[in-house]
């Protein structure tokens, strides 16, 4: 018998292995088919949503542009210039900033704003205008001043009273600033200086820099009571002491002592003995951190200080040196004699009386 067509013709054999295997790859290709048209898909809306929702395209930062009436990012800090000019510690002008008083060309200052003090910028604290002309770069000059009794320290008295600096040498383009202050009824060392920085840093009572009277008091003194002034009392602003107390002399109930201080609050020497019934009769100010009230030097005179002594200063509030000085080193060894000091404090004593009739 003939084997029929179906039969002659051969049948492929499949193993079950090979059929399993031919399952797996058409499954894997129509996986791979179908991932690759689900992210064409996406991908597509993805890119519609992007073209129609224009607030999903975050646009580019641009560059800030400064407006040209604003001041530019070169010269100094505005604190440190109005330090300069006398206005207050750097930190007190941070304040100042901060609470938004200060204003350069009609705008609000910010902490880090920088000003070129050449550049007639101006500059207002609380609306009013500062004169930037005394913040200008120059050299650091400082002066010894005996400060006489009845001499207030202001610039200007509406009463017309003599002022502590109606007798000072003039300046062009700066101003003396007194360190701190002595009351009417106090004479001795006053330090005046053309650096606002270096006097507000010397009154700053962070830096307790030393301050020593002679003072002359009227009552009975016992060693309880310097006790009590040295350990410390309680005043209306806050407890004060004294940190040295030394006997120098006196009769009877009249008796004189020096006293250091490290602050200079108002009347804080006559208010610490008074506080245990003592009366100050005589008070005078010898001396300010190392520098001692120049001996020779007569009530209502002046003396500029040498560049070591200047440096001294600045190196005891943490600034740094000064390198250029007004004084001729060549006379610095020729200093006035007090005589001469004397006569010329009286011929502008009696022209300034001459002058206010």
């Amino acid at each position: 018998m003939k084997p029929s067509q179906k039969q002659t013709q051969r049948q492929p054999h499949f193993s079950k292995d090979s059929a399993k295997k031919r399952d797996f790859s058409a499954k894997n290709d129509r996986r791979s088919v179908s991932r690759t048209a689900r992210i064409e898909t996406a991908n597509t809306k993805k890119s519609a949503v992007n073209s129609d929702n224009k607030f999903l395209a975050k646009p580019k930062a641009k560059p800030v542009v400064r407006a040209s009436n604003q001041p530019k990012a070169e010269g100094e800090k505005l604190q440190k210039v109005l330090a300069r000019a006398g206005q207050g510690s750097r930190r007190e002008i941070e304040t100042m900033i901060a609470a938004g008083r200060v204003s350069v060309e009609g705008k609000i200052a910010t902490l880090g704003d920088r000003i070129d003090v050449h550049s007639g910028v101006k500059v207002r604290i609380d609306g009013q205008i500062i004169n930037l002309s005394h913040a200008q770069k120059e050299i650091c000059r400082v002066l010894m001043y005996y400060k006489p009794e009845g001499e207030l320290c202001t610039r200007s008295d509406p009463k017309g009273r003599a002022t502590v600096f109606d007798r000072l040498p003039r300046l062009t383009g700066s101003r003396w600033i007194a360190v701190g202050r002595l009351d009417i009824n106090t004479s001795g060392l006053l330090l005046f200086t053309t650096d606002g920085e270096l006097a507000n840093r010397l009154m700053h009572p962070s830096r307790e820099v030393e301050r020593e009277y002679s003072v002359r008091v009227f009552g009975q003194v016992d060693d309880a009571m310097l006790a009590r002034l040295r350990k410390g009392v309680q005043l209306e602003d806050g407890p004060a002491n004294f940190k040295e107390i030394k006997f120098t002399g006196g009769v009877g109930i009249n008796q004189w002592y020096d006293v250091t201080l490290m602050e200079g609050r108002n009347r804080e020497v006559r208010r610490l003995w008074e506080s245990q019934g003592i009366q100050v009769s005589r008070l005078i100010r010898i001396r300010y951190g190392n520098i001692k009230l120049m001996k020779g030097l007569p009530r209502g005179g002046w003396e500029e200080m040498d560049l070591e002594n200047v440096n001294y200063l600045r190196e005891l509030v943490g600034l740094p040196a000064e390198t250029e000085t007004k004084l001729d080193v060549k006379q610095a060894s020729r200093r006035p004699k007090s005589g001469q000091i004397r006569k010329a404090v009286k011929r502008y004593s009696e022209m300034n009386k001459r002058y206010k009739k």
